[in-house]
């Protein structure tokens, strides 16, 4: 069974996580498998989802759907989230791993060392604007039968 929004959901959270591997090999001439899975970067995965699954639902179901209501909430607390609370996580954890750098610096417990904090959590708002954006695109351009 073929599901619209589902696949347009899919389609962009992975070309976003494709394009955000590419974006970071060209920025530091190195490959990181985990940005083709991994949180935060350019552009936003969880924005190109909800916005694709949005706006395939718009196309689908109807504009004035019940289905395209619920993912526009749901897309602008998803999209506020990346850009608010993630991203101040990640700059909380980004101070923390530095005072702990300074506290562990001292010490000889090289295992202390290495439990750093993830700091690449959200999304600036050009992040996330992009990844709305590639969503938009996708939720317009996915098949609907």
């Amino acid at each position: 069974m073929y599901s619209p929004i589902m696949c347009a959901g899919f389609f962009g959270w992975a070309s976003a996580q494709i394009l955000k591997f590419i974006l970071f090999f060209f920025q530091h001439s190195d490959f990181k498998i985990e940005r083709l899975y991994g949180s935060g970067g350019m552009p936003s995965s969880h924005s190109a989802l909800v916005c694709a699954a949005t706006f395939a639902a718009g196309r689908a179901d109807g504009w004035a759907s019940s289905s395209f209501a619920v993912l526009c909430v749901l897309s602008v607390i998803v999209m506020y989230d990346a850009a608010g609370v993630r991203r101040a996580a990640g700059m909380h954890a980004k101070e923390l791993n530095l005072i702990r750098l300074k506290i562990f610096s001292q010490e000889e417990d090289a295992e202390s060392k290495k439990k750093e904090l993830k700091e690449l959590l959200g999304h600036t708002p050009l992040q996330v604007f992009c990844g709305a954006v590639l969503g938009i695109i996708i939720g317009f351009v996915v098949p609907l039968a």
